[in-house]
């Protein structure tokens, strides 16, 4: 690629960023770029490939997907202790996907993510919105639960890793909400609290992704401040979708 056709591409990247709202983009990490080398960069290098795949095709490659999720025993600790692997619901081509950080008990148990109180919550917030369950993906950084509730380390983000990156491959959303700082940090490769990356739109993979509360955090700080920061975050969501915004006094509860 010349120079002049590089620096086309990238004012082209740079427009599309602008259009959706997104402010920044995270650096990506690469040996070349760790390492001090001058190693040259393929501009969209980790664009998901564009494939003639029917949405038909997607479903069935994202059962197989779980299917293979369901025999992993990567993390010797977490496929000791999950009663079961907890994927992902939700249909392909969706408007939202929504990214928690891993199953908790409910979760572990019934196999579905976001079942248990912190999910009620996010059916509500869902709801607000003006949108229904079943018409978003919701999946988390790991497929395993975490003994106790722990936050996932970073191994286990990295073990995960293909898997979380193949099913947004396959389902394809147009935007992506985080939810809580594991999210945000695995997925964005970033070590800001939630607090700082709330509130604005980053990028991955071309796919406008907005950061805020986990629905569990709301749970324990039941306190209005943080619940009316959700809702700011949900209204920014909106507009960038170009929704309506319904009116909620006090945001989700």
């Amino acid at each position: 690629m010349s120079e002049d056709q590089f620096r086309k591409h990238l004012r082209a990247y740079v427009e599309r960023c602008q259009r959706a709202g997104i402010e920044f983009v995270p650096r990506p990490r690469t040996a070349a770029v760790e390492n001090n080398e001058t190693t040259p960069v393929t501009l969209f290098a980790d664009q998901p490939p564009v494939t003639s795949a029917t949405v038909e095709e997607r479903r069935k490659a994202l059962q197989l997907l779980a299917d293979e999720v369901k025999s992993c025993t990567k993390c010797k600790e977490l496929a000791a202790t999950r009663t079961q692997t907890v994927f992902g619901v939700g249909p392909v081509d969706p408007d939202v996907c929504f990214i928690g950080e891993a199953p908790g008990a409910d979760e572990d148990r019934q196999g579905e993510p976001f079942v248990g109180a912190a999910g009620q919550l996010l059916n509500r917030i869902i709801a607000a919105c003006g949108m229904k369950r079943e018409e978003v993906f919701i999946c988390n950084i790991l497929r395993c639960r975490p003994p106790g509730n722990r936050t996932p380390r970073a191994d286990e983000a990295a073990n995960c890793r293909p898997f979380l990156e193949r099913t947004l491959e396959l389902v394809r959303p147009r935007f992506i909400v985080c939810l809580g700082a594991s999210a945000a940090n695995y997925l964005l490769d970033s070590k800001l609290s939630i607090g700082k990356m709330r509130g604005k739109f980053y990028d991955y993979r071309g796919i406008p992704v907005l950061c805020t509360f986990h629905p569990a955090y709301l749970l324990r700080n039941n306190t209005p401040e943080p619940r009316r920061q959700v809702w700011e975050d949900m209204k920014l969501l909106l507009t960038r979708m170009g929704r309506p915004i319904p009116e909620v006094r006090r945001g989700p509860s």
